[in-house]
């Protein structure tokens, strides 16, 4: 059986924080010049993150789009799995092909439980051209500062403080920074409140940090990258992955591959652990299986 044609049917994703990103929160410029390459030859292979595209869309800038040739014969672009899988984002015409939205009543009911609970959370709601605009109370603390202080000056995304959404039917996503403790108390509250599902995580840097986030009904990685794959045509889908979120699109995977550093939960549910983020490992290993001499 032809190789180059095995190969091209593989799909890689990859989590960007603490997997792909390195200790600056950026791609190397080895890890770059690999996965380039890696495209250059067909190998299909893109992202799947919690982040949003006013932050995925720079972080890429520099790593070829892969393309995948669809049901009707037509190469198009591969899109990034953005929000956890709410969006999917195309890259080279910087636009959502498709973005999961919360009900109004929902949203409405989901930030009186933040609220209660003492969480300010940051809203996101995408206009219909797919721009973001974020809303969030005046007052902050100094981790929601931190996460606010790196993202207000993206080109796709506008913060708006000490408002609330006009229109709570455009909301995409809650995010919340606080405390482990009231985080997961936060989750508790809102498990069941509606069909949306809320996911918390401890922050991998910070452990004493937690970190909360809500989108539409039936939003995931594991379900983003099963449609990828379909759409893709692909026989074989490897993930990468180090923390708790990553896990549902692990287990969907024909291959799971956590770094070094990822949390032990991950690793030990993991096919395969390779190097740390900071090492480029995840760009090490496919180069590795398809057969690209490393790149010094």
């Amino acid at each position: 059986m032809d190789n180059n044609n095995d190969r091209k049917r593989t799909l890689y994703i990859s989590d960007l924080d603490g997997t792909l990103l390195g200790a600056d929160s950026r791609v190397s410029q080895r890890s770059t010049a690999i996965l380039n390459e890696l495209v250059r030859r067909g190998v299909m292979f893109t992202c799947a993150t919690a982040r949003t595209p006013a932050t995925v869309q720079p972080l890429l800038s520099g790593i070829r789009q892969s393309v995948f040739t669809d049901a009707e014969g037509m190469q198009r672009p591969l899109p990034a799995i953005v929000m956890t899988g709410a969006g999917m984002w195309n890259r080279a015409e910087s636009r959502f092909e498709k973005c999961s939205l919360i009900g109004r009543e929902d949203a409405e009911a989901i930030h009186r439980v933040f609220v209660s609970q003492e969480l300010r959370p940051f809203v996101y709601c995408v206009g219909e051209s797919g721009f973001i605009n974020v809303y969030h109370p005046e007052k902050m603390t100094s981790r929601e500062n931190g996460f606010y202080q790196e993202r207000r000056n993206l080109a796709l995304k506008r913060f708006h403080l000490g408002q609330e959404p006009a229109r709570w039917d455009r909301v995409a996503l809650f995010f919340a920074i606080g405390p482990v403790g009231i985080v997961e108390r936060t989750a508790q509250e809102l498990d069941g409140l509606t069909d949306c599902a809320a996911a918390w995580y401890p922050d991998i840097l910070l452990p004493d940090t937690g970190l909360i986030d809500l989108y539409a009904p039936g939003v995931s990685k594991a379900k983003a990258v099963r449609e990828l794959a379909v759409e893709a045509g692909a026989s074989e889908v490897v993930v990468f992955g180090d923390n708790l979120n990553d896990l549902p699109m692990m287990r969907v995977a024909d291959l799971a591959v956590a770094v070094e550093n990822a949390l032990p939960q991950v690793k030990a549910e993991a096919d395969v652990v390779v190097g740390a983020n900071y090492a480029d490992a995840v760009a090490e290993f496919i180069a590795s299986r398809e057969g690209l001499p490393l790149i010094v």
